[in-house]
């Protein structure tokens, strides 16, 4: 049996787990509530979990190890930027949307960005975020097939519009089957298997190269130019910019729709605490895990052309075919938990937030919606220019600069119009795309905080304390 075949029938097993799933997930959707927050039941390891791996996507594997690999050391500050994100995540915003949620009987974060539902233009800002929201994830999850089409293709060497067909397939069937319940549990799965390849590869890695004190031996031995700096090739005020706005990667984190409907899916305040536990320490893992993987890869692979290759020339290198098609298949993991999570989002916000008079929507159009998503983003991947494809690296900041401010000053339990919210959200999206068009300071220190910072000044000043 030929390496690739056993790496493939290693991945087909995955994905028929996955589909399983689904099918079993389908026949707990019967109401919208269901569908699209799994009757707000989640338990803390399925919430904890299915958040993380949500957020991350294929990102935190490759890119983070292929930052480290490029950066050097300066990439650490990768680790407290999305610390700090899931800290206040888990520590101030779960516990209080939580409450808002079912106080006000949301189901999408749509429903907590109107701050007078029966005001003048509520619809209008439930438009804007539909808008919003639409336009960034179809991108993204389009990015993420490619992604997707773009490991297949490069494994098995299957044609790459077949491989992104096949991808989009596998997540447009469970998520339409099982809707949140199905998003959720395989995202769980799909985490657990991520956090697995961040604790086995890097400890690998290490052990091949004879310790971590043994590694940065290495690594000084090497002389790359600013590579065991902790501000990489900057100095003086450009340094201060890029650890700041490396850490401002941690601003995007409250306004993720498809992260935070966990919170507002929790089952009890049980499951919130222990659930604020599993999340941070799979952060923990994986990140540190694709750091040291990074570092430890530029000297087992030192010559690469494309550092974020560097997590597959790892494992090829020190593993078998089997272990390698599981290290694969974490990848596709990680990929398809955030591509699902937004596929889902991208259809509540059609079939649900478009039409806040009906308390009683549609499982049938959700689904229809789902299907509707999942087509033209395989059109996009299959037919846009990568160029296209760069530009979706603003996404979650443009979605967190818009949606992060409103959701914190309401929970502040400050009174605000829907004119003040919906300026903030255009201001903090606007913003976003407005400076993603212009060259890049130090660690995109403007795009990252002053949309974030003026959106949130808007609906701070706009809003008072309740009387």
């Amino acid at each position: 049996m030929s390496d690739t075949t056993i790496v493939l029938i290693t991945l087909v097993i995955y994905k028929v787990i996955l589909l399983l799933i689904g099918f079993w997930a389908s026949k707990r959707s019967q109401s919208t509530t269901d569908y699209f927050l799994a009757g707000r039941q989640l338990g803390p390891w399925v919430a904890a979990i299915s958040a993380s791996a949500s957020s991350s996507s294929a990102w935190t594997l490759l890119g983070v190890s292929g930052a480290a690999y490029l950066w050097g050391f300066s990439a650490i500050w990768l680790l407290p930027s999305v610390l700090l994100g899931f800290c206040f995540n888990w520590f101030w915003l779960a516990p209080r949307i939580q409450k808002l949620s079912q106080a006000e009987k949301a189901v999408t974060l749509t429903d907590l960005l109107v701050p007078q539902p029966h005001q003048t233009m509520a619809l209008t800002i439930r438009r804007a975020a539909t808008m919003i929201i639409v336009f960034s994830f179809t991108f993204y999850i389009a990015s993420q097939f490619k992604a997707a089409g773009t490991s297949f293709n490069s494994v098995f060497d299957l044609s790459f519009n077949h491989a992104i067909i096949l991808g989009a397939l596998i997540i447009m069937i469970y998520t339409l089957l099982g809707g949140f319940w199905a998003v959720s549990v395989t995202d769980t799965l799909q985490g657990l298997l991520m956090a697995g390849t961040a604790l086995v590869l890097p400890i690998a890695a290490l052990i091949h190269l004879g310790g971590l004190g043994e590694m940065v031996t290495k690594i000084e031995q090497l002389q790359l130019i600013g590579f065991t700096s902790w501000s990489g090739e900057h100095s003086g005020i450009a340094a201060l910019g890029f650890i700041i706005g490396l850490l401002g990667i941690g601003n995007g984190y409250p306004g993720q729709p498809h992260v935070v409907n966990r919170f507002m899916a929790l089952k009890d305040k049980r499951s919130l605490d222990q659930g604020r536990v599993i999340a941070l320490t799979w952060a923990m893992f994986v990140y540190v895990g694709m750091l040291i993987l990074g570092w430890s890869g530029r000297v087992i692979v030192p010559f690469l052309s494309d550092g974020e290759s560097v997590f597959f020339a790892v494992t090829q290198t020190l593993f078998s075919p089997m272990v390698a098609g599981i290290m694969i298949a974490a990848v596709l993991s990680a990929v398809m938990s955030t591509a699902d999570s937004q596929v889902l989002v991208v259809s509540s916000s059609v079939a649900y937030d478009l039409k806040p008079g009906q308390r009683t929507h549609s499982v049938l159009g959700a689904r229809l919606a789902v299907l509707g998503v999942c087509l033209f983003a395989t059109l996009l991947a299959l037919y846009m220019d990568d160029a296209i494809f760069s530009r979706v690296l603003f996404a979650w900041h443009a979605i967190g600069s818009a949606f992060g401010p409103i959701l914190i000053v309401r929970l502040m339990r400050r009174q605000m119009n829907n004119g003040i919210a919906l300026w903030s959200m255009m201001v903090g999206f606007g913003l976003t795309v407005f400076i993603n068009h212009y060259p890049n300071w130090p660690g995109d220190f403007a795009e990252r905080w002053i949309p974030f910072t003026l959106a949130f000044a808007i609906a701070l000043l706009g809003s008072k304390k309740p009387s």
